[in-house]
């Protein structure tokens, strides 16, 4: 390829996205340093790293999110780069900027970006002025109730009240008419600087039952920038995200071409470098609103891999070495379907408990089309401290209904035993007929087929 090779990465991150990278290093022929909580030294990233250095106690804040022991790491191991994986510092703007004070390439895009793109109102600026679809909204923050009020009957009930610094759902209130205003601003508020440290709020027109679709980018530092399709994340219970599909079901092949174009010319307004995704809305009549950007790889990046043949991490450490983009959108095929359910450590039956504990037995399904993506073994302690995700599937067929069928036989050879697991959920998805037909899924889809039960 002729790209500047680092010799050295270290992983910022632990679990199955850890172990993710250290494939994708291992296939370019760079070494990987592990760090790890006290918590995570019997983790399979640990053991199949290059090195490993122990960054503190279990509660992230001590390790994974602790900017000095991991920059320390880097230092003692000699690593040129750091991968922050998703989550954790993954949109840490700080942390890109002390990277860059000790030397260390961030692989991800720039500090500056970051904080553009981190700051929901202004991004949202900054992708209409590129021409992308907005929802209508408040004019920046709202500073307080009496200018909330103003904006929220100039758009109309009802609003969304978001925080603007906030993600995963934190910091977003519903208020349905002026009564209900007052309170959801000062939740919103509250959740905005309890979570992210900024109150700060802006308002946008509230879009029933939406289906949540996003488009992945990639992005170098001559400013180019490509679209890989949409991926489908309509499926979320309480803004968290449990099945994922490329393409979706929903998008006709115009609509494809004016969302991705749209994302291209967002990213190339901020000359956009790395891995992220534009997340949009898409309402009952067709039409597109940009929600949040993604400065990171997605948890959900196996689908659009699957079905472009392309390796997203792979491209990220590339990019971040110093290297053009290695395809066109001429080059960009969407070829079949791809779905990923999210196997998590939780009870569905018990409102989604957190189920940490020892895993006694696994077996992993296997087959055509058929991708697993863990950390977990048998004898692994899942821990009670981070994110319950366990591991990922992902299934490949040549349309969606075969895509379907693989991944209901795949979770039924899915076998975890010791802690509750999201499987026997996923399980009734995949034979729910209006998930089948594809076409009237939204975000209350969860919620329904919950309440249903």
């Amino acid at each position: 390829m002729g790209f500047p090779v680092f010799r050295k990465v270290l992983i910022a991150n632990r679990g199955e996205i850890a172990l993710r990278i250290i494939r994708a290093c291992r296939e370019l022929g760079v070494r990987t340093v592990a760090v790890f909580s006290e918590a995570d030294s019997e983790s399979l990233h640990v053991r199949f790293a290059d090195e490993e250095v122990c960054i503190g106690p279990p509660q992230s804040s001590g390790s994974y999110l602790h900017i000095p022991h991991i920059i320390a790491a880097a230092e003692i191991t000699n690593a040129e780069a750091i991968h922050p994986g998703y989550g954790f510092l993954a949109e840490n703007a700080g942390f890109a900027d002390v990277c860059e004070e000790h030397g260390i390439t961030f692989i991800g895009p720039t500090s500056e970006q970051i904080r553009l793109m981190g700051d929901k109102a202004q991004a949202k600026t900054l992708m209409s002025e590129a021409g992308v679809p907005v929802t209508p909204g408040s004019d920046g923050i709202v500073p307080d109730l009496d200018a909330a009020r103003v904006a929220a009957s100039e758009i109309g009930y009802p609003v969304m009240i978001k925080a603007t610094a906030g993600g995963g759902g934190k910091g977003m209130k519903l208020a349905e008419s002026e009564d209900e205003l007052e309170l959801s601003l000062a939740l919103a508020q509250s959740e905005g600087k309890a979570g992210f440290g900024n109150p700060d709020c802006y308002i946008e027109k509230a879009i029933i039952e939406p289906r949540h679709v996003e488009v992945q980018l990639l992005g170098d530092e001559f400013g180019n920038a490509v679209h890989l399709g949409e991926r489908d994340c309509s499926l979320q219970r309480r803004h968290q995200k449990l099945v994922e599909e490329s393409p979706s079901p929903a998008v006709t092949p115009e609509m494809r071409a004016h969302i991705g174009a749209a994302a291209v010319e967002g990213a190339k307004r901020v000359r956009y470098r790395g891995a992220g995704t534009i997340e949009f809305l898409l309402d009952r009549d067709g039409h597109f609103y940009f929600m949040e950007m993604n400065t990171r790889i997605q948890v959900e990046h196996p689908v659009t891999e699957e079905v472009t043949g392309l390796d997203l991490v792979k491209e990220q450490i590339r990019i971040a070495a110093g290297e053009e983009l290695s395809v066109t959108q001429d080059d960009i095929v969407i070829s079949g379907h791809a779905i990923e359910c999210r196997i998590n450590a939780e009870d569905p039956d018990n409102n989604f408990a957190p189920s940490p504990g020892l895993i006694e037995s696994l077996h992993l399904p296997g087959g055509k089309g058929i991708r697993v993506d863990t950390h977990i073994y048998a004898g692994y302690t899942v821990p009670p401290y981070y994110d319950s995700l366990l591991g990922k599937l992902i299934c490949k067929g040549a349309t969606r209904a075969e895509a379907i069928a693989r991944m209901k036989g795949a979770l039924e050879e899915f076998v975890i035993e010791g802690v509750k697991t999201t499987i026997p959920l996923h399980l009734k998805i995949m034979s729910d007929p209006l998930f089948i037909e594809g076409l009237d899924v939204n975000t209350s889809y969860i919620p329904r087929l919950l309440s249903e039960s």
